[in-house]
């Protein structure tokens, strides 16, 4: 199937590891330019790289700091000056997880400043491009918490809530120019970050982080969150679905929340 994303041009935040890098993979293998925004520089250079190999036939790494308005307008300017146009916006990041009891108001501030108004301040700046573009769309990245809550991520599923329905406004604003909004809510992923962080936690139960079905064999006993396939998802999977969405071959969805999660027990 062609996407018609061939030529086209497209910024991921976040694209330098996890979901947003194989989203930027995926892009650049269906013929698309890609800039990657991310604070690391190294982790950028070496995310270019793979992304090229992939098929990008362009690609731009772009250190930002998405929770500074400044950096991320910056960004947005360069990529203006490069390409004067967008035709696709992939916002990746979020917060970081943590109890209630342990998170204080800047905590509280931070989570909101990378979970919700860095996607704000990126379409902010990403819009003019968009609209200069013969075809446009924006998809961001929220998550299944939003909707299977767990106290250990209540800033995090809080910002990400925030931006699901900042994602579905907009879509509201955008459909009379043609600029269709969507967002994916993942749900267990084993990324590698995932993997390095929980790696001896699944060990003292005997299992394995970088298993997808050890994955969710831990989450189902650690949360009471099952999922209908029995094994968590991989990077590519979130990827193929946010390609989709965010390219010409998608002509009517939009305003979408779609769960990409090996099925669950929410609508």
């Amino acid at each position: 199937m062609d996407l018609g994303l061939k030529g086209a041009t497209a910024v991921v935040t976040g694209g330098s590891k996890g979901m947003g890098l194989a989203i930027a993979e995926s892009l650049g293998a269906e013929g698309a330019c890609v800039a990657i925004m991310a604070r690391g520089r190294a982790a950028l250079d070496s995310a270019a790289q793979q992304i090229r190999c992939a098929g990008a036939p362009e690609v731009l790494p772009i250190s930002v700091d998405m929770a500074d308005a400044d950096s991320i307008a910056a960004a947005f300017a360069t990529v203006g000056g490069t390409w004067h146009s967008l035709n696709v916006l992939v916002h990746t990041v979020g917060p970081n997880a943590g109890a209630f009891d342990d998170l204080d108001d800047e905590d509280w501030h931070a989570a909101f400043d990378l979970g919700t108004l860095s996607a704000v301040r990126s379409v902010r700046s990403a819009l003019p491009l968009l609209r200069s573009a013969e075809w446009a769309r924006i998809v961001t990245l929220s998550a299944h918490s939003i909707q299977r809550q767990s106290p250990r991520l209540v800033a995090y599923t809080a910002a990400k809530s925030a931006l699901s329905s900042f994602t579905k406004n907009l879509s509201k604003s955008l459909g009379a120019e043609g600029i269709l909004v969507n967002c994916v809510c993942p749900g267990t992923i084993v990324t590698a970050s995932f993997t390095q962080i929980l790696r001896d936690v699944l060990a003292a139960d005997g299992l394995d982080a970088s298993d997808p079905k050890d994955v969710m064999t831990w989450v189902e006993r650690t949360y009471g969150h099952p999922c209908d396939i029995g094994r968590a998802g991989l990077p590519e999977e979130i990827a193929s679905v946010t390609t989709y969405l965010a390219s010409r071959r998608n002509g009517y969805v939009t305003g979408a929340t779609v769960n990409v999660d090996g099925g669950s027990d929410f609508i």
